[in-house]
């Protein structure tokens, strides 16, 4: 995947970019693997604001990911690369051979009629899914589950991967993109090879009206606002806050450790991403 950049006939232009959407071969998504996305703009079910700064953006809908790969020793062809505008990561489609259609996440180097397989059998190769007892240590993964038989929860965003660094007993290190080396089960599946469209994270918004596309409201720094509405707000001229970085409520932010001490995941993380 490239990027496209634009001569700036206007201010905005000079600094956004955008993907070339090369390796795309699909228009239109395959309208039975699609579900409607009702948008909540930011509030519970009881109508209050749980996340700010969301709302508006432009319509979509669900593209239903098989996450499971729970089609064993069923060799699948990819017959289209599509756009997924709820990730960040392009989606592959695939035909099974008794017919049955179904999108996966598509790794770095899967083309247009490659083959792909699910299963303890499976040769390791991009696109194929295994356990994690199956595939050999220092293999690039993604698309890895945490618990057996729930389907992919981590390494699912474009560019990301895994490795595999050790195997013990019944347990598998693996090296997270963030650094972090926690332990998973060795039945617990995952897939070969890195997310594609590598370069998401070198994409420049450009202007204030793509997040607005992009369903993200404005949001106002906390030192520009009044003493009622925000703890850093106030202050004759332009104040920088006079405290630690916190939200609207006083809470602190920006290295301030949210997770609980006594989490029972907690035991499986051997070394923190910090």
């Amino acid at each position: 995947m490239g990027i496209k950049r634009y001569k700036p006939t206007t201010p905005t232009l000079r600094w956004q970019t955008t993907p070339t959407f090369e390796e795309i071969t699909k228009s239109w998504p395959e309208r039975r693997l699609t579900l409607p996305l009702r948008k909540s703009g930011g509030r519970n079910a009881h109508g209050h604001v749980t996340t700010r700064h969301r709302g508006g953006g432009h319509k979509r809908r669900i593209r239903i990911i098989d996450f499971k790969r729970d089609k064993e020793n069923i060799p699948a062809k990819v017959i289209g690369i599509e756009y997924d505008p709820n990730r960040s990561s392009r989606i592959a489609l695939l035909e099974y051979t008794d017919g049955e259609r179904r999108y996966i996440i598509c790794p770095v180097d899967l083309r247009l009629n490659d083959e792909v397989v699910s299963g303890t059998g499976a040769e390791i190769k991009v696109g194929n899914t295994l356990p994690l007892k199956n595939i050999p240590l220092g293999t690039l993964v993604h698309n890895v589950e945490l618990i057996r038989g729930n389907g992919a929860q981590i390494v699912r965003s474009a560019g990301s991967s895994a490795q595999i660094m050790a195997k013990e007993g019944n347990l598998a290190h693996l090296r997270l993109p963030s650094g972090e080396i926690r332990l998973i089960h060795l039945d617990c599946k995952a897939t070969i090879g890195q997310v594609g469209n590598i370069d998401h994270s070198s994409i420049s918004i450009g202007k204030a009206g793509k997040s607005r596309w992009l369903g993200i409201r404005p949001s106002v720094r906390g030192v520009a606002q009044n003493p009622h509405d925000h703890p850093l707000g106030g202050g004759e001229g332009k104040s920088s806050g006079g405290r630690h970085p916190c939200t609207p409520w006083g809470k602190p932010t920006k290295g301030y450790k949210t997770r609980k001490k006594n989490k029972p995941s907690s035991k499986y993380i051997l070394k923190r991403r910090k």
